[in-house]
């Protein structure tokens, strides 16, 4: 319900216009005098938004929702028949008013989709006239693509784009009064991914023929349970050694820092005695020469796929272990956790889970009699096995590949 409001010393407009709830500050002071002029003035914006008639960046052009709904307004006046819009002309207007919302990596993401798939075979469409038969024999095409290396499209990459499309037609239809073609069209479905977490035993022999800069950093992947992205973009201020907590913050994604995504992934993770002691070992190669953790012989964020590819697959290769992915240190954390009986509600909040159905889903196997709740179930586990941290600090050396 619109109204006037007071944050502080300072008068807010509340009201809601396309959808969106906005509450505009006056920069007026709270008065009785103020309210009543404030009431007034929103009545008539209130008539202008029933009207169709409210210029929402002429009332307010320097607020932040300005650009968003001038570009609206001038979408909305250049296609007074929008159903009859190129699909191309909407997508460009669509794209732009995305970009106040997402990360720049998502953005990455949807451009390369339009580029390659989506605009070569809707590009010149009308809007209106795209049919759900296109749409199933645009995913048929899909299906059919084969990359430069002769593989095909997983599953899972064609919903992904095909929910780009999805989106771009739902808000056309919203916006210019059509019904949508993509309306019950579901997702392929998805086999489950192979979940192959390494045993304690296998763990210890990694860290300990990995080398020697190498140690800390998969002794936190193992025990941490960190995504790829937010180990690597690890700050040596989201450390506290004080407190034994890593603060996780951002993610590095595509070679760029970013925050992480949900608000469980922000996250404080509570260190082991082995992860406290990795990082003590860390601190005397990188603290005084680099913001991040894990840095190359520059100072800047590791390149992963440079790291699995030099480091990663190499020493799975020389230990004679099955090749797996540097994702499988996440699952390997989870199960390590769930096998020493860890509450499940715990190991969710160091996952950066909302909750615990994901861990139930995706790790059921591994679930004991899960009865301890603060940690302590690992330590003891791990205080079987003998990790290389003595010498860890005094052997850490230079890191000696480029880009890494």
């Amino acid at each position: 319900m619109p109204g006037i409001v007071e944050r502080g010393d300072k008068l807010y407009m509340d009201f809601r216009f396309k959808g969106k709830r906005i509450r505009e500050s006056t920069n007026l002071s709270v008065t009785p005098a103020n309210k009543k002029r404030l009431t007034a003035t929103l009545a008539q914006i209130e008539l202008q938004i029933k009207a169709g008639t409210f210029d929402f960046a002429y009332h307010f052009p320097n607020s932040p929702h300005a650009e968003y709904f001038r570009t609206i307004h001038q979408m909305e006046k250049r296609n007074a028949n929008g159903g009859d819009t190129a699909f191309a002309v909407f997508t460009e207007s669509w794209l732009t008013l995305k970009k106040l919302e997402w990360r720049h990596s998502q953005i990455e993401t949807v451009n390369g989709m339009l580029d390659t798939h989506i605009l070569p075979t809707f590009e010149d469409e009308q809007l209106s006239q795209i049919t759900k038969k296109q749409i199933l024999e645009f995913r048929l095409k899909l299906s059919q693509h084969k990359k430069a290396d002769g593989a095909g499209l997983s599953a899972s990459r064609i919903n992904h784009i095909m929910n780009c499309v999805r989106m771009i037609l739902n808000d056309a239809a919203d916006q210019f009064r059509f019904e949508s073609p993509f309306r019950n069209i579901k997702p392929l479905p998805l086999e489950r991914p192979e979940i192959e977490p390494f045993n304690l035993d296998e763990v210890y022999r990694i860290i300990t023929a990995a080398p020697e800069d190498f140690k800390p950093y998969y002794t936190l992947r193992f025990f941490t349970g960190l995504r790829t992205g937010e180990i690597d973009g690890l700050r040596w201020k989201d450390i506290d050694f004080n407190n034994r907590t890593i603060h996780v913050e951002q993610a590095l994604v595509r070679q760029r820092v970013e925050k992480v995504k949900t608000q469980s992934s922000r996250r404080a993770i509570q260190m082991t005695t082995a992860v406290y002691q990795a990082l003590a070992a860390q601190e005397k190669l990188t603290r005084y020469r680099s913001d991040y953790v894990f840095c190359n012989s520059k100072g800047g964020p590791l390149a992963h796929k440079n790291v699995t590819r030099r480091v990663w697959y190499p020493l799975l290769e020389t230990l004679k272990l099955k090749r797996r992915t540097p994702y499988q240190s996440r699952h390997t954390a989870a199960t390590i956790w769930l096998a020493s009986g860890e509450s499940p509600e715990w190991i969710a909040k160091q996952l950066g889970h909302a909750n615990t159905t994901m861990l139930f889903k995706v790790y059921s196997r591994y679930v004991p009699n899960l009865v301890r709740r603060d940690g302590t179930a690992l330590e003891r586990l791990l205080s079987e096995h003998k990790l290389p941290f003595e010498t860890m600090g005094e052997a850490l050396q230079e890191l000696d590949y480029e880009n890494v």
